[in-house]
């Protein structure tokens, strides 16, 4: 069997391939690497992997927020967030300081208001009794496409095979072979034939007598 490497994007025998142990895909030998954690050299991990684990990207606590309001900006202009809702979407806890003071939810740029911010949308109004803020879409911003995902699906293509080409027999073979055929035509007349001054011997005689000797 073949697979595609998901790298280079050979396609090999899966007996030239590996299985990477963190994402469980096929790559060739060439695009995988010990696994640089563990040290284990039985481990192989694919260029992909071992890359996050050197340098892991680092993302905002608030990237949560800014995915689900790029979201709802293709069909709305108007969000109503509970606090607690936010507190899901971040997977955290809000600090004090949004629940007490309403400059908190201000739309200068600093670091938790880059949520919101930078998914195009700003805090029109805030109720710290009900715990509740609204966001209003002011720009639109597209979405990002991954580095690593494919805008279209590759058909299998399998290694090409070369033809080998017939080898042409070398002159010295051909000649050796040519005159191995005359000797034969020679020695098929030659037995077929009769000899000058003798008469050939009939097919009783063939038949009753060994080639060297004749009937007294």
């Amino acid at each position: 069997m073949k697979d595609e490497c998901g790298i280079c994007g050979r396609v090999l025998s899966t007996r030239y391939m590996r299985r990477c142990q963190r994402c469980k895909r096929l790559f060739c030998r060439d695009c995988m690497v010990p696994d640089v954690a563990t040290g284990d050299p039985t481990a192989m991990l694919c260029l992909h992997c071992a890359k996050r684990v050197v340098s892991p990207v680092s993302k905002s606590k608030y990237s949560g927020l800014t995915s689900y309001l790029r979201f709802r900006g293709s069909f709305t202009q108007l969000v109503k967030l509970s606090f607690a809702r936010i507190d899901g979407l971040i997977s955290s806890n809000l600090p004090m300081s949004a629940y007490r003071d309403e400059a908190w939810w201000s739309n200068s740029p600093n670091a938790h208001a880059k949520g919101w911010l930078d998914a195009g949308w700003e805090v029109q109004e805030v109720n710290l009794k009900e715990g509740v803020v609204t966001f209003k879409k002011v720009r639109d911003v597209p979405f990002k496409k991954s580095r690593h995902a494919k805008s279209e699906i590759k058909p299998f293509t399998p290694v090409r095979v070369r033809s080998s080409k017939p080898k042409m027999p070398s002159k010295t073979k051909v000649s050796k072979l040519y005159a191995r055929i005359k000797n034969l035509e020679r020695q098929r007349t030659a037995s077929r034939g009769s000899i000058r001054g003798l008469k050939s011997r009939s097919r009783y005689e063939k038949r009753l007598f060994k080639p060297d000797e004749r009937p007294q």
